[in-house]
């Protein structure tokens, strides 16, 4: 595998009142990231396009790849399928001014609460909407995927359901190793399930606390069933990272691996510390 990392973990970094996001990269590269990873950011779409193409130059000079550039979506609530589609059809075009080989879109947030519809009415208000946008971006040499995060589409199963029923060689799973614990399921058993569909890999860890405990501290948030979750630097939380990245392999996956922090602590730190952490298994 090769290790990279989501320039979402630099946060505030990434504003160009601090670093901005060239000198993140630059961070990145020297920290010894071969890919990177990206996120939108608020520019009309000529803007973005011109805007992406420089961030692809800067990436050239500085020798560092783009990989997957990271979208929003949700086809069930929206209000008019069709223009989520073509805004989709937009960000894969953003994709590929970048460079990047993996479009990650999201699929929904689910149904809105009362709504008694299932997980099975929803794939088939989905699928059509996802199969659409993959063909269209392998004609552009992106393939596309789904990330297990946002609570509806986020246990294995669920996601291992959606890519069945897409049924196309260019979708395929952005499998993030943490993520799993929202949907309170075991990181290594789901990794596992989904690692032969897996395009492309976050690595995020966790600390875990159980429902009957109250944690101390800012920035705690609940699984599905009520457990809490504080984002950790990698390893240093409860995630067993180790053996994910070897069912990760185990089931086919030599792709690039993205660091993804979400922890309290500074970002720089968080992400010098997971970097050095992730090449551990990187480098094997």
């Amino acid at each position: 595998m090769k290790a990279a990392v989501s320039l979402y973990s630099f946060h505030k970094y990434a504003a160009d009142r601090t670093l901005g996001v060239k000198d993140c990269i630059q961070k990145a590269y020297e920290l010894g990231a071969m890919g990177l990873d990206f996120v939108e950011v608020g520019l009309s779409y000529g803007d973005y396009l011109t805007y992406a193409a420089d961030i692809r130059r800067h990436c050239r000079d500085v020798g560092i790849a783009p990989i997957c550039f990271c979208t929003g979506a949700d086809f069930l609530r929206c209000e008019d399928q069709r223009a989520e589609i073509e805004k989709v059809k937009r960000n894969v075009e953003i994709a590929a001014a970048y460079g990047c080989t993996v479009l990650r879109h999201d699929i929904s947030r689910g149904f809105p609460a009362g709504d008694e519809r299932t997980y099975d009415d929803a794939i088939e208000i989905v699928a059509p909407a996802v199969r659409e946008i993959t063909r269209y971006a392998m004609e552009r040499g992106i393939v596309t995927a789904t990330e297990n995060h946002g609570f509806f589409f986020q246990d294995s199963k669920r996601v291992e359901t959606l890519i069945r029923a897409v049924n196309e060689k260019n979708f395929g799973a952005l499998v993030d190793i943490g993520n799993f614990l929202c949907a309170d399921e075991d990181p290594v058993s789901a990794v596992a399930r989904l690692a032969p569909y897996a395009v492309h890999a976050h690595a995020k860890d966790f600390y875990i606390r159980s429902a009957r405990q109250t944690p101390s501290g800012e920035g705690w948030f609940k699984s599905r069933a009520g457990d809490h979750l504080l984002g950790a630097i990698l390893g240093k939380g409860d995630v067993a990272v180790d053996a994910c990245i070897d069912a990760l392999r185990a089931g086919g996956y030599e792709g690039y691996l993205s660091l993804e922090f979400e922890g309290a602590e500074d970002p720089m730190t968080g992400v010098t510390l997971g970097m050095e952490y992730l090449k551990r298994f990187t480098e094997k």
